[in-house]
C-alpha cells in the first residue's frame, strides 16, 4: 500500500462552525520513498478567513475567489487518495475538514480509523508531555525548517514526511529482494533520502600515513 502525506489549511479552527479548506497538499510515497505523484489545490474557500487563520497562512478571500471550489476538485482527490495510507499530523482536525466538505456534495466520509495514521498522536506516544507542534518535531530531529515563515500544505507534507520517518525509526536503507535478483547477485536497494544522511568517505593509503605521522610529531610537541 502506498502513503499518501496529506495537509489542509482552512478558513479557522471549526469545520462545524462553518470554516472551510482553503489549501490541500498530497503527496504520494511508496516505502516513504516519494512517487512524484503530487496533488496540490488552492480553494475558493466560499466566505471570509479569519483573522487568526490569515496570520498562519496568508491566504485572503480575494486572493482564492477566482480559484475552484471543493466540489469541483472532490473527484479528483478522492481518486488520488484512494485504497492509500494516509499520514496527517493531527489528523481528526484535517479529515474533519474534509469530511465535512465531503457531506456537502454527498460523498461518503473518511473513515478516521482506517488507513490513517496520525503522526501528531504517535509523537505523544512517543514523547509524552513535550511539544509535538511540527515545527517542534522538526528542532528534534534536525530537520530544515527555515523556509516554513507561513504554513503551506505542500512544504507542510515535505516536513511530516521527514518527521514521520523519524518518528518510526526508519532511518537505514531497506533492502529489497527477489528471487530473481538474488539468482543474480543482484540487491535493489530502497534509500529514504534525507538531507542529513551522512557520506562516508574512506581516505586513501597516502592520507592515512600523513595523518599518523602528523599525529606523531604533535605529540612529541606536546607531550615531549
Amino acid at each position: 500500500m502506498n502513503e499518501i502525506i496529506l495537509d489542509t489549511e482552512t478558513t479557522g479552527l471549526s469545520a462545524e462552525r462553518g470554516d472551510r479548506i482553503v489549501e490541500i497538499a498530497c503527496i504520494e510515497t511508496k516505502d516513504l520513498i516519494p512517487t512524484k505523484k503530487v496533488f496540490y489545490k488552492l480553494i475558493n474557500p466560499e466566505r471570509e478567513i479569519s483573522e487568526d487563520a490569515f496570520k498562519i497562512h496568508g491566504y485572503t478571500y480575494e486572493k482564492l475567489k477566482e480559484e475552484k471550489k471543493f466540489k469541483e476538485i472532490a473527484e479528483e482527490l478522492l481518486k488520488f487518495i484512494d485504497g492509500k495510507k494516509l499520514i496527517i499530523h493531527n489528523a481528526p482536525f484535517d479529515i474533519s475538514f474534509i469530511n465535512h466538505e465531503l457531506k456537502k456534495i454527498e460523498k461518503n466520509p473518511i473513515d478516521l480509523k482506517k488507513n490513517v495514521v496520525d503522526t501528531l498522536e504517535l509523537a505523544r506516544t512517543k514523547f509524552p508531555g513535550a511539544p509535538n507542534s511540527l515545527d517542534n518535531l522538526c528542532k528534534r530531529f534536525n530537520i530544515d525548517n527555515s523556509k516554513r515563515a507561513k504554513h503551506n500544505a505542500l512544504l507542510d507534507c515535505e516536513l511530516l514526511r521527514e518527521v514521520y520517518i523519524n518518528l518510526i525509526d526508519q532511518k537505514e536503507p531497506t533492502l529489497s529482494l527477489n528471487e530473481n535478483d538474488e539468482k543474480k547477485g543482484n540487491i535493489k536497494k530502497s534509500i529514504s533520502a534525507k538531507k542529513n544522511s551522512k557520506i562516508i568517505i574512506k581516505p586513501i593509503e597516502k592520507e592515512y600515513t600523513d595523518h599518523k605521522k602528523f599525529l606523531k610529531e604533535e605529540m612529541k610537541k606536546n607531550y615531549f
